[in-house]
Parts: C-alpha cells; structure tokens; sequence
C-alpha cells in the first residue's frame, strides 16, 4: 500500500489561505508528445494539480470542446494504459504537483476496478474523478482506492439539493463543485446563484472545495476563488490547444506553441493570487 498519494493531495489543501489551479488537459491532446510538454508547462505556470482526462468516444459530460479533443487523441488509439504512462513519465521528468485522472466508469471497469486502482498508484497519481459514478454505486472503488492510498474524487452540482450532505460527508481529497448545468464548455457568464450553492457545500463537509464546468476567463476565476479552495478550468484551455493544434503537431514549432498555452494558463493562475 501507498501512503504518499494521499498526503500530496492533502498537503496541497492543507493551508485554505492558498487557492489551489487545477487545470484539465485531455491525454493525447493534440498527440500524446505535445500533451506531455503542455503538462509540464501548465506546472511551471503555477498549476497546483492536473487533471488528465483520459478520452472516451461516448463522454456525456463534455461539451463539444472537450468531445473534439477526445476525438483527437482517440485517433492515436489513447488509453488508461497511455494516461498512466504519461502519469509515470511526468513523474520521472520530475512533476511534484498532484495528479488526478479523470475517466469515465466504463473504462475502469474494463480495466478491472482492483486493477486500475492498483496501477494508478504505482505509476504515481492521487486519485480519479468518475464524473458517471454516483456515490450509490461507488463502494468498490472507494474501497480498492482506499487500499492504495488514494482519492475517489466526488461531484457535487447544484442540482444534487437533498444529496449534497450526503456527497459532502463522503468526500476526501476535495469535493468538485459543478458550477453550471449541463455539459463542460467555457461561459461568458456564471449562475447567480452560485456563491449559495458554495455555501451549502461547504457546510456539508470538512474536505477542501474545487470549482469547475464554465470558468473560462480570469476574471471568473477571481469571482469565485473567495468561495472555495481551488478553481478548475478545462475547456477554455483545451479551446486554446485546439487553436494551435497545427503547430503543437510540429516539432519545430512545438516549444512556441506550448510557450503560448503557458501563458494563457499563467494569466488564470495569477488571478488567484
């Protein structure tokens, strides 16, 4: 059994002073060679965690952001068994910030539960998010997660009402909070209500809280910092990927490319500050 994938996670939230950047990147993304570099420039830009979504070809979550870059990787035949890699050699290369995956139910279980469990903490990451697996039906992978020292990360949208007590009180590592309704994909604007929706989340449990679906701008993400312990941002970051795809396919123009990504991420990190 591991314990230092669960002490990463904690040790990141263990100070609420500091607002946690997680960023989401799609494994394979544009391909698998630029999406390692992205990674390791989002951490340079001052990425707390990563998240790594591992593709799918039926993600109900995504919007069509995120579908497109999944699209993407897919067509370089990209896996668990690929994301884990990447985990494993981000690791050598020396990558200290958090790693979570973020895969949906299926692949895990054709992946075996004890299995993928197992392997995600030998090759050095600190939990998955299962966007598809309710808390319900969740026992055997809270249970093999736990054996290998890491965190089922939980989702919790406004839409959960009478449940978030129950979320909350499950949740470890830190409670994903759904900002806005539907799929992911970047908006110009967030739900009214979504300091009370924090509040109510946050009376509901002890773990650290982290906002995601819609943040897209700086500005978003100075509104809600003061909510919660960390902001995700996903698609208005793999929206850039996708801008400079051409040039992150090409070696030569790699390093400018993910130069520029790196920025962006920089910009929405500094708004946290």
């Amino acid at each position: 059994m591991t314990t230092t994938v669960t002490n990463r996670i904690d040790r990141l939230f263990a100070d609420r002073s500091r607002k946690r950047f997680i960023p989401f990147i799609t494994v394979g993304d544009p391909t698998p060679e630029a999406a390692f570099h992205l990674v390791r420039a989002m951490v340079d830009a001052g990425a707390d965690i990563i998240e790594l979504g591992v593709p799918y070809s039926d993600p109900l979550a995504d919007g069509p952001t995120i579908q497109r870059a999944s699209q993407r990787a897919l067509q370089h035949g990209v896996s668990i068994a690929d994301a884990l890699q990447l985990v494993s050699r981000l690791r050598e290369s020396g990558v200290e910030a958090g790693i979570v995956l973020f895969s949906y139910f299926n692949p895990v279980l054709q992946y075996g539960i004890e299995r993928f469990f197992a392997d995600l903490a030998a090759h050095g990451a600190d939990g998955v998010v299962i966007p598809d697996l309710p808390i319900e039906e969740n026992g055997p992978a809270v249970a093999a997660a736990k054996q290998n020292g890491l965190h089922v990360i939980s989702l919790v949208a406004p839409t959960s009402d009478t449940r978030i007590k129950t979320i909350g009180e499950q949740a470890t590592g830190f409670l994903y909070c759904v900002s806005s309704l539907g799929v992911t994909g970047a908006r110009a604007e967030l739900r009214e209500d979504l300091a009370d929706f924090l509040q109510r989340v946050k009376a509901s449990t002890t773990a650290p809280t982290a906002v995601g679906f819609g943040i897209s701008t700086p500005e978003q993400v100075r509104a809600v910092a003061s909510h919660t312990d960390g902001v995700i941002v996903g698609s208005a970051i793999v929206q850039e990927i996708e801008k400079h795809q051409d040039q992150l396919k090409d070696p030569a123009h790699m390093p400018e490319a993910v130069e520029k990504i790196k920025t962006f991420v920089q910009q929405l990190v500094s708004a946290l500050q």
